[in-house]
């Protein structure tokens, strides 16, 4: 890490709040990445620098690593970490050593989208891009599941998630057959905190993270990052929706077939809706007239225009 940040333009990032990217040598914080790197460019020595992470226990060791626009100090541009390390040992011969577990996590702010840097994939969250890299960083493996980790400490932490017993809740003896169950059960139900969101910006809270989202742009003026899809000009708040609108629109997936007919339906719900038409079935009740309907959404159209008053 030293060598690395000695030689080239890459960026330590500490962490990733509700109101931005803080830096790793200080507490400033910036909203864009981009103004982060040039801090961290500009205000903070090399011996500050060579100093970074000194010391630190490799059991908890990883650093979220800036390489948007990777640039070694000679002025040569290379596309990835592993290139910049080839170039360094090759052209500028700094002693270090490679053949250790790699416990840097790459990352590339070219735009708005958050994507990762080694296969793509797009996040609309940093947190979630972050947990997403230990796909790529595979040096300690679950031997309960095989998923892997950067880490040992995060393995450990992922670990207690399969220890199974009988763990009781102290405040109310309510007892879980795992550890993290019980350990969100007092979370939500003991911890005093119904409203867990809290807005960066003020002390407003929320009881879900979308809430808290409008919230910040409407009050606050800041927008989340948004995902684009690749395919038209819609933009998504989450990954979620995202996917839905890719796998429905563009990969036309339609997995439940109507059995009168040759129609294919991408939710069980849109099938029953149809299913209607064969069957004649009328199971939703107006509550003022007593009219049966074949959908709810008939029913409810029928009673804003006759029953509204």
């Amino acid at each position: 890490m030293k060598e690395i940040l000695l030689h080239s333009n890459a960026t330590p990032i500490r962490s990733k709040g509700g109101t931005g990217y803080t830096c790793c040598f200080c507490t400033k914080l910036y909203e864009d990445p981009k103004d982060l790197k040039k801090h961290t460019i500009e205000d903070h020595d090399q011996e500050t620098k060579s100093n970074f992470m000194k010391g630190k226990d490799m059991h908890g060791y990883f650093v979220k690593l800036d390489i948007t626009d990777l640039q070694c100090k000679c002025g040569e541009y290379l596309d990835t970490l592993e290139k910049l390390l080839d170039h360094l040992k090759r052209v500028h011969s700094p002693r270090f050593f490679t053949d250790i577990e790699n416990h840097i996590f790459p990352f590339k702010f070219s735009d708005k989208t958050l994507r990762c840097c080694v296969c793509l994939n797009i996040f609309n969250t940093f947190k979630a891009m972050q947990e997403h890299m230990n796909v790529h960083y595979r040096n300690y493996i679950c031997e309960v599941c095989n998923a892997g980790f950067v880490n040992k400490n995060i393995l450990s932490r992922h670990c207690d998630a399969h220890k199974t017993g009988t763990f009781t809740c102290e405040e109310c003896s309510k007892t879980f057959d795992t550890a993290r169950k019980r350990l969100l059960h007092i979370r939500g139900k003991h911890s005093g905190i119904k409203l867990p969101h809290k807005c960066g910006y003020c002390n407003e809270r929320f009881k879900e993270v979308l809430k808290k989202h409008d919230h910040i742009a409407k009050v606050h003026g800041v927008l989340g990052t948004e995902i684009h899809c690749q395919a038209c000009d819609k933009n998504f708040r989450s990954k979620r929706a995202w996917r839905l609108h890719t796998t429905r629109i563009h990969l036309m997936q339609r997995p439940h077939k109507c059995k009168h007919c040759d129609m294919e339906f991408y939710t069980k719900q849109e099938l029953e809706s149809h299913t209607v038409k064969h069957t004649g079935s009328r199971s939703f009740q107006c509550e003022v007239c007593l009219k049966y309907f074949g959908r709810q959404k008939t029913m409810k159209e029928h009673m804003r225009r006759l029953h509204s008053q």
